[in-house]
C-alpha cells in the first residue's frame, strides 16, 4: 500500500499524495473549526466526556453492529477494507477504525462513537457507488473520526435527546429548538469540513461529484450532468425573493446535511482555493501543534467566512442584509413590497414603473 517514503502511493495509473501528521485544522471549515478548537481547549471537558459515556448506550450499539451487520476485514468486503486502510494512510490515521455494514437500501454512512469510532456504510450506498467514488465517502468518514466528530457528536445527540425529555418545563420548548437549530447548524458544516476529507482521500473531484449527483439522483449518471447539477446550486441560491429565501431556511433547519447540490458547489470551490492547493503542496498544520491553535484566530476566521458568505451571496435575503450593513434606507418598504408584489396599502402599483407615485407610497 505505501512506498515507505511518506510522499505519495502509488495506485494504477495515478499516484495520490498522503499528509503525514496533517491535522484535521487543514480542512474544516471554519464554523465547524472555530467549535472544535474551542472544545479542545475546553479546561475538563475531556473528563465531562469519558463521565458522559458510561450514560450512553455505546456497548449496546457495538454489539449491535456486531451481531447483526458484517464488519470489514480481508475476508469481508475486501476491496471496502482496502479502502479504508488507504484513507487512514494518506490522513495519516494511526489507529484504523472498526467498519461495518448493514443492510439497508437506503445509501448513507456515518462515524459514531465515544470510546473510539465506528464507521458504518449501508448496502445501499456501496450498491450505488463505483470504487473511486465510494473511496471519497471512506474518506469522508475517516475525516469525521480524525476531527474528532464522533466523539462530539455522539455526546451533542445525547445531549439533545435528554433535553427533549425534559421539553415540559416552563420554556424547555424554546431550549430545545435553540440547542437544536445550534446543532445542526453544526452538523452541517461538519459534513461540509467531511467532504474536504474525502477529497484529499480520493483527490478525485470528479469522483466526488459523481458521488454527490448518486446521492441526488440514483445510480443514472447517463442522464446527469456535473455541470448542469452545479447550476442547479446556483439557481438554489440566486433565484427567487425574499419569500424564497425564508422557505430555503426553513427547509434547511430540520436536515443534518445540507443539500446536495451546495455540498457539491461547495467542494469545488474548495479544490479550486488557494487553501487546497497548499494543502496539496504539503503545507498544512500539523496535529503536534493542535494545542497551540488560537480560539481566537478560529472565532475570527469563523466570523470572516460569514462576513464574506453575506458580502458574496445572491440570496435576495443576503442583498437586504447588505443593504442594512450599508445603511440603505428604508428596508422595511423593500420587504414590504417584496411580499405584496409591489402593491401599496392604497391597493395601487409601486416599482419602478410608478415614477413619482412609486417614491410617494414609502412608508417609515
Amino acid at each position: 500500500m505505501t512506498d515507505g517514503t511518506g510522499g505519495t502511493e502509488r495506485l494504477p495509473g495515478r499516484e495520490r499524495r498522503r499528509f503525514p501528521g496533517i491535522s484535521s485544522r487543514a480542512y474544516e471549515h471554519p464554523t465547524d473549526r472555530s467549535a472544535l478548537v474551542s472544545l479542545r481547549k475546553l479546561s475538563g471537558f475531556d473528563t465531562a466526556v469519558k463521565a458522559l459515556s458510561g450514560l450512553l448506550p455505546e456497548r449496546s450499539m457495538r454489539l449491535l453492529y456486531l451481531s447483526d451487520s458484517v464488519r470489514v476485514s480481508d475476508q469481508q468486503f475486501a476491496h471496502l477494507n482496502a479502502m479504508l486502510r488507504d484513507a487512514c494512510y494518506i490522513l495519516d490515521l494511526e489507529k484504523v477504525p472498526p467498519m461495518y455494514v448493514t443492510q439497508d437500501p437506503k445509501p448513507n454512512a456515518m462515524c459514531v462513537g465515544m470510546d473510539e469510532p465506528v464507521i458504518v456504510v449501508t448496502t445501499g450506498l456501496v450498491e450505488l457507488l463505483d470504487e473511486e467514488e465510494m473511496r471519497a465517502v471512506i474518506g469522508h468518514e475517516v475525516g469525521h473520526a480524525l476531527s474528532g466528530h464522533a466523539v462530539y457528536r455522539t455526546v451533542l445527540l445525547f445531549l439533545s435527546n435528554l433535553a427533549v425529555n425534559i421539553a415540559w418545563i416552563p420554556l424547555g420548548s424554546v431550549a430545545v429548538r435553540a440547542l437544536m437549530v445550534a446543532l445542526r447548524e453544526w452538523f452541517r458544516k461538519s459534513e461540509l469540513s467531511a467532504d474536504r476529507a474525502g477529497l484529499l482521500v480520493g483527490q478525485d473531484l470528479q469522483a466526488s461529484m459523481r458521488g454527490l449527483m448518486k446521492l441526488a439522483g440514483g445510480n443514472h449518471l447517463h442522464e446527469m450532468n456535473v455541470d448542469a447539477f452545479l447550476a442547479q446550486a446556483e439557481e438554489y441560491e440566486a433565484g427567487g425573493d425574499v419569500r424564497d429565501s425564508v422557505l430555503k431556511i426553513m427547509n434547511v433547519m430540520p436536515r443534518s446535511h445540507p443539500f446536495t447540490t451546495v455540498r457539491a458547489a461547495e467542494l469545488k470551490k474548495w479544490a479550486a482555493s488557494r487553501d487546497h492547493q497548499r494543502i496539496m503542496d504539503g503545507h498544512y498544520p500539523r496535529r503536534s501543534e493542535d494545542k497551540d491553535a488560537s480560539i481566537r484566530d478560529s472565532f475570527r476566521e469563523s466570523a470572516d467566512h460569514y462576513s464574506e458568505s453575506v458580502r458574496t451571496s445572491k440570496d435576495p435575503l443576503m442583498g437586504i442584509f447588505r443593504d442594512i450593513a450599508g445603511g440603505v434606507g428604508d428596508v422595511g418598504s423593500k420587504l414590504r413590497d417584496t411580499f405584496t408584489g409591489g402593491r401599496n396599502p392604497g391597493g395601487g402599483q409601486g416599482g419602478s414603473g410608478g415614477g413619482a407615485n412609486g417614491s410617494s407610497n414609502t412608508e417609515n
